[in-house]
């Protein structure tokens, strides 16, 4: 993709997946309320932004709003809220999601410090199955990214004390919590190069490839 045209787009396109440039770097696909929604080349998942009102006392804004989220394609009824805290910059957590018939989608936001956050497609007969959609979000923006039932899910932090939280649509299943390698070279997902690479729990280390999932999806 040229580059002009990668600015109006507003990401940029490789052979294994999708990084987000800034994310508002063009106009909202929808809008309901005081949220915008931009679709992205994948099918599926939805990069939203609520409205934040600010005086010289700071800012509020609606951080959920089910009218709104629904009328934009968030049709899901959330039934858990989810928050991690991570103490040191390059903490990597993931790829996870939860297997069929407790699948989970994710609205995935963050409270404090900076994240790139991954999804994969799982879906094996979508279109775009195997290819990744990468974004930068951060406390200090009002973004949040909504990832379907289907897709792996990870980030690693950019920032020491980074908060992320984020609501899902199904109870954490411990039988059906599933993962994928976050460093499976045939994904090629957009990872920071790290001085000794990430910091990653045990159980992460161990994720197959997505050569060697079961077809979940």
């Amino acid at each position: 993709m040229p580059q002009g045209e990668v600015a109006a787009a507003g990401f940029s396109e490789t052979p294994t997946g999708v990084s987000l440039l800034h994310p508002f770097l063009r106009a909202p696909d929808a809008k309901s309320g005081n949220v915008s929604a931009w679709r992205l080349p994948i099918e599926g998942p939805l990069l939203l932004c609520t409205r934040r009102f600010a005086d010289a006392r700071g800012s509020v804004c609606e951080t959920y709003s089910e009218r709104d989220f629904q009328a934009l394609g968030v049709t899901e009824r959330f039934v858990q809220d989810n928050h991690s805290l991570s103490r040191a910059a390059g903490t990597l957590r993931g790829m996870h999601f939860q297997a069929p018939p407790a699948a989970q989608a994710k609205l995935v936001r963050v409270l404090r410090g900076a994240i790139l956050d991954v999804i994969v497609d799982l879906r094996r007969g979508s279109a775009s199955f195997g290819r990744h959609v990468a974004c930068n979000m951060s406390g200090e923006g009002a973004e949040q990214l909504y990832v379907p039932a289907g897709f792996a899910h990870g980030f690693v932090t950019l920032e020491a004390e980074t908060e992320v939280a984020y609501k899902v649509d199904d109870f954490y299943a411990p039988e059906l919590d599933r993962g994928l390698a976050w460093d499976d070279p045939e994904l090629g997902l957009p990872w920071p190069e790290l001085p000794g690479g990430p910091i990653l729990s045990d159980k992460d280390r161990l994720h197959p490839r997505l050569r060697d999932l079961p077809p979940f999806f």
